[in-house]
């Protein structure tokens, strides 16, 4: 009689795809750069919608469906996760650091400064600028934070960014940290003026401003004349 199909090593190999299949069904472990990701996005969102003080390290980790020990273990605390959010979103005001060689010196720089940005991208940076300009007086830690990792950081990408304009010959500059902070607060005094309480500009007119400063900054307002 021919042996039984039900031998222990039948029975042994069937359960074999059925214990590979459980491993494959289990949960895979978000990477951290994706994680981080996913937290700095939960934590500006309630920036926005909470604003500084009312947003708890509780709040950040429900929003992004993670443990309170997987926020700590890639942000120490709140402020930590703050200064990552200013980081991330510096990148939504200047575009750098970035490879504009190609283009002319106005063309670069208008694009630098997020020129064909969309209403509702500006909308969104604009929003994250005024809930920390709203709470900065009341928490030195947030001064401190948007200082560092938001105007400075800012400041000195624009500013090596001149240094190696002026190295390919392309501006001379006496000094390049300066200038990066008179073009920032030419082209910005009109982009988050609504902090102020005034109208937020349109797409079109802000293309209009940005324009008019970079050609203020490379070419001045004196009239253009012929030198003998």
């Amino acid at each position: 009689m021919p042996k039984s199909r039900t031998s222990p090593d039948i029975v042994k190999a069937a359960k074999k795809p059925q214990s590979a299949h459980r491993r494959r069904g289990r949960p895979k472990v978000m990477p951290d750069d994706t994680q981080r990701a996913n937290i700095i996005a939960c934590a500006g969102r309630l920036l926005v919608e909470k604003g500084y003080g009312r947003t708890t390290t509780d709040d950040v980790a429900a929003l992004c469906r993670i443990s309170k020990q997987t926020l700590y273990r890639l942000f120490p605390n709140k402020a930590a996760v703050l200064a990552a959010v200013i980081d991330a979103h510096r990148q939504s005001v200047l575009a750098l650091p970035g490879d504009y060689d190609a283009l002319p010196l106005n063309v670069a720089l208008e694009t630098i400064f997020k020129i064909d940005i969309s209403a509702q991208t500006n909308q969104e940076r604009i929003a994250v600028i005024l809930a920390i300009m709203a709470e900065a007086p009341k928490f030195p830690e947030l001064q401190r934070i948007v200082r560092r990792h938001g105007v400075d950081a800012s400041q000195a990408e624009l500013a090596a960014w001149l240094a190696g304009e002026q190295k390919r010959g392309r501006i001379a500059i006496d000094d390049v940290d300066s200038a990066a902070s008179i073009l920032m607060d030419m082209v910005f005094s009109r982009i988050f003026r609504p902090g102020l309480g005034l109208t937020m500009p349109t797409p079109k007119e802000l293309q209009t401003h940005i324009r008019r400063c970079v050609s203020i900054f490379l070419h001045g307002v004196a009239p253009h004349r012929t030198m003998i």
